[in-house]
């Protein structure tokens, strides 16, 4: 007869190398595309809020990840007092100041 039975169901010649490459090829590109929609723009946000934490300063009015608005009437290192009304101040940790925000905000009618 022609073919072994042991010979058929060896390795064919010639297409062990490539295939095994295309067959990973997939798994990076799926990897490049959260690195560009998810992975990089988080980083980017990150980024953006540490930079935001270093500038802030006395007078600034800011707005906390709880929703409260203040003026900062102190600066420790990880620790900002904020006045939120008249004579009430509070602390809250660096961390938790979510962004700065224009003091016409904090007018009240």
């Amino acid at each position: 007869m022609g073919i072994d039975l042991a010979y058929a169901m060896g390795p064919q010649p010639g297409g062990g190398q490539g295939s095994q490459m295309w067959s990973f090829l997939p798994i990076i590109l799926i990897f490049v595309i959260f690195y560009f929609l998810l992975i990089r723009p988080q980083q980017k946000r990150a980024k953006e809020h540490r930079k935001l934490l270093e500038e802030l300063k006395v007078g600034d009015y800011v707005l906390t990840s709880g929703g409260i608005y203040g003026k900062i009437t102190g600066l420790r290192d990880a620790i900002i007092t904020l006045e939120i009304s008249d004579k009430v101040r509070v602390k809250v940790n660096r961390g938790n100041i979510a962004g700065v925000v224009k003091p016409d905000v904090m007018k009240t009618d």
